[in-house]
């Protein structure tokens, strides 16, 4: 397949979509400091199921590296290793999670209820000790949700919710740099993804540039308020994709 046609893989109207969504995500992103992944990734699901999650899982992975390395001297390697070895025996899960439920509708089941997971973990408002234990499971559970669906934050969130601000942001980049590579290397050792995914990523980045760009001159004003949507446009994505999953 010619990596640059990529309208063999997409139709230009799913293209279109898509850049749409990686823009207002990278703005939304921007704008309350997290929700990239929460709102992308399901409605790349609802638009193509190709789209996750190996292509934005590199999205992730490029946005999490930058962050670490503007970050870098935040950073607290121990934190990262502790849910670093979690998030790798999650990996593990997650493929097997995904060998196991084969074909497009059982995919589709298992992303919509992971996304679902991720929204209920978001609106828990509630924190976990931050402890070695508490960071290695939701690390792992991180490493599950991650592999599946590319959104993996939301687990972490409720360890470090309440730390430094600025240890924490460097932290997790960190984390979710080493998380996505895990993602992405047990995905493609596995023979689940391929090099169609590395050209959809490709497709996938200028629009996300172009959001990045965007976001640092677009800060919505709404940005507190819109937290509520964002959750429920990932949650009714979240059951829209369980309903065709179980049709």
């Amino acid at each position: 397949m010619d990596a640059f046609d990529i309208t063999q893989i997409l139709p230009p109207w799913t293209m279109a979509f898509m850049a749409v969504i990686i823009v207002t995500g990278c703005i939304i992103q921007s704008g309350l400091g997290m929700g990239f992944g929460l709102m992308v990734a399901p409605l790349l699901a609802l638009i193509d199921p190709v789209l996750v999650p190996a292509p934005t899982l590199f999205l992730g992975l490029f946005t999490a590296c930058w962050g670490a390395y503007t970050d870098r001297s935040f950073i607290q390697w121990n934190e990262v290793a502790l849910a670093g070895a979690g998030r790798f025996a999650g990996v593990v899960v997650g493929l097997f999670l995904l060998f196991r439920l084969s074909g497009a509708t059982g995919f589709s089941l298992l992303f919509g209820i992971m996304v679902l997971t991720a929204v209920l973990l978001s609106v828990a408002g509630r924190t976990l000790p931050f402890n070695r234990p508490s960071l290695t499971a939701m690390g792992t559970i991180s490493g599950v949700m991650g592999t599946i669906t590319s959104v993996g934050a939301p687990p972490l969130a409720l360890v470090y919710h309440g730390r430094d601000p600025a240890q924490s942001r460097a932290t997790l980049a960190a984390f979710f740099a080493v998380g996505c590579a895990g993602s992405l290397a047990g995905l493609f050792v596995s023979g689940i993804s391929g090099m169609r995914d590395v050209y959809l990523a490709l497709a996938m980045a200028p629009p996300m540039v172009f959001g990045m760009w965007l976001a640092h001159r677009f800060r919505p004003g709404f940005a507190r308020w819109y937290r509520p949507w964002l959750l429920v446009v990932a949650g009714i994505a979240g059951l829209l994709l369980i309903a065709r999953g179980l049709s």
